[in-house]
């Protein structure tokens, strides 16, 4: 289904923006209005992660995030209804992102289910690797959901072939080794791991971590399909408030 969208919107715009949010950041209500102002602004898809004590792939940035949702009183289920009320009130792809604890817990299959009652396309769930995680991509093809897998600098191309191979929808790229939020050199060395990626999959290609200026997303344009925007909204949030992601978003185009 996504890889559909992703392609038929690419016909129009020669990247695609997907922005990131962690529900209940600062609040469930300003959270729902950032999606109102991305949306507004022209973004083609949107993650949002369901807050976790220890997300392990994320910077301070996302972290802090993480923990003032959750010691708001985020809980799964806030995030299921508020997923629920953004597919709902927006025509675009809404995905899951978060760690496959939150999946286990609440139970991978009333967790799916919930995500194909209420209107989610996909999910990303950077701690599971194929396989170990045959219930959960079982469950996501059941309810005809994209599990998007994940490469990075330095996986192999052999490696890379197999993540495809059990990945619908995207391949979200890591545009470097660490975590979410720090520098990434736009450069021949990101240039050469985009090509690997081309060609160790037919799907579409996202690449986030670090892409935070419209220079990085014209460095992208030929290279990927999806230029990934996450930490950088949440500092503009946290200095300027949610007014100002309206006009961040229209300038990365």
């Amino acid at each position: 289904m996504l890889e559909a969208f992703i392609k038929d919107r690419r016909k129009e715009k020669d990247i695609l923006l997907m922005t990131h949010l962690v529900i209940g950041y600062p609040d469930l209500e300003r959270s729902f209005r950032i999606i109102e102002k991305m949306v507004a602004a022209g973004v083609d898809l949107m993650e949002l992660q369901i807050p976790f004590s220890e997300p392990i792939a994320d910077g301070p940035v996302i972290l802090h995030a993480n923990q003032k949702s959750l010691a708001g009183g985020t809980t799964v289920r806030h995030c299921l209804e508020f997923a629920r009320k953004a597919a709902s009130a927006f025509d675009i792809p809404f995905l899951f992102m978060s760690y496959y604890n939150i999946l286990y817990r609440y139970g991978v299959a009333p967790f799916t289910q919930a995500m194909s009652d209420y209107g989610l396309q996909g999910a990303i769930v950077p701690d599971l690797p194929p396989e170990e995680g045959t219930e959960y991509l079982d469950a996501m093809a059941a309810h005809k959901l994209d599990p998007i897998l994940i490469f990075s600098p330095a996986t192999p191309n052999e490696r890379m072939q197999y993540l495809a191979s059990h990945g619908q929808g995207f391949v979200y790229c890591v545009a470097r080794k660490g975590v979410t939020g720090d520098k990434t050199a736009f450069s021949n060395e990101l240039d050469r791991y985009l090509g690997r990626c081309r060609e160790a999959t037919r799907l579409p290609l996202a690449l986030g971590f670090g892409v935070k200026s419209k220079a990085d997303i014209d460095f992208l344009k030929g290279r990927a399909d999806i230029a990934v925007i996450g930490t950088q909204t949440i500092r503009l949030v946290d200095e300027v408030g949610v007014e100002g992601v309206t006009g961040f978003i229209e300038g990365l185009r």
